[in-house]
C-alpha cells in the first residue's frame, strides 16, 4: 500500500470553456478512466469524511482511500487485480489487502461496503508551472460536467496559478470543494 498527499485546486467550467481550454494543448496526453465509488448503503464512510474508490485506467485497477488533512487529502492506494475488482462489483467481496485491514482498524464493517456508482472521466494532463493541470469531461448518473484541476504542493499557490491560467483564457474561476466522489455519490441519493 502506498501513501500520498493530494493537493489540488478545482474549478467547474462550462462546456464552451472546456472546449476552448482543450484546444490550447493539442499534444497533451489524453486518456479515459473510470472511478467506481464504494460505501455502505447508509454511507458510513462518507459520514466520516472518507471517500473510497477503485480507479480503472489502461486495464489496471487501483483501490484508493481518501481522507481529509488540514491541507489536501491523504491517499492510501493499493493495486488490485481484475478478479478482485469483479468480486467486489459482482458479489460485494472486498479485497483482502492492507486497505481492508486499515478500514477494519477504523471500525468499519467491510462486509457492508459495495460499489454504489461510477464516474467516467475523459482527461487531458499537461505539465504546467511545476504542477499538473488536468482538464476533464466527467459523466455519471446521466449527467455531464467539466472540470479543471491543478495539482501542486500547496493549496494557496495551486489556486493562484489555476486562477491566473483561467483568467488569462477568459474563463470564470469559482473554486469548487465538491470532489468527483461527492458529485457522483450525491447524484444517486434519493
Amino acid at each position: 500500500m502506498s501513501n500520498a498527499i493530494e493537493i489540488e485546486a478545482k474549478v467547474l467550467v462550462q462546456e464552451d470553456d472546456y472546449r476552448k481550454l482543450t484546444k490550447l494543448f493539442p499534444n497533451a496526453q489524453r486518456y479515459k478512466q473510470v472511478n467506481y465509488y464504494i460505501d455502505s448503503e447508509d454511507r458510513a464512510l462518507a459520514r466520516s469524511g472518507i471517500a473510497l474508490r477503485i480507479r480503472e485506467k489502461n486495464g489496471q485497477f487501483e483501490l484508493t482511500l481518501k481522507t481529509p488533512l488540514s491541507q489536501g487529502l491523504l491517499e492510501k492506494n493499493a493495486p488490485i487485480t481484475m478478479n478482485e475488482f469483479c468480486a467486489l462489483r459482482d458479489f460485494d467481496e472486498f479485497p483482502k489487502n492492507d486497505l481492508r485491514r486499515f478500514l477494519t482498524m477504523l471500525d468499519f464493517n467491510v462486509d457492508e461496503l459495495k460499489i454504489l456508482t461510477s464516474l467516467t472521466t475523459e482527461r487531458m494532463d499537461v505539465d504546467y508551472k511545476k504542477g499538473l493541470l488536468s482538464i476533464d469531461r466527467n459523466s455519471y448518473s446521466g449527467k455531464i460536467d467539466y472540470e479543471v484541476e491543478f495539482e501542486f504542493n500547496n493549496m494557496e499557490d495551486a489556486e493562484r496559478i489555476l486562477g491566473d491560467f483561467l483568467k488569462e483564457n477568459d474563463v470564470p474561476c469559482v473554486f469548487s470543494r465538491a470532489s468527483k466522489a461527492h458529485r457522483a455519490m450525491t447524484s444517486i441519493e434519493k
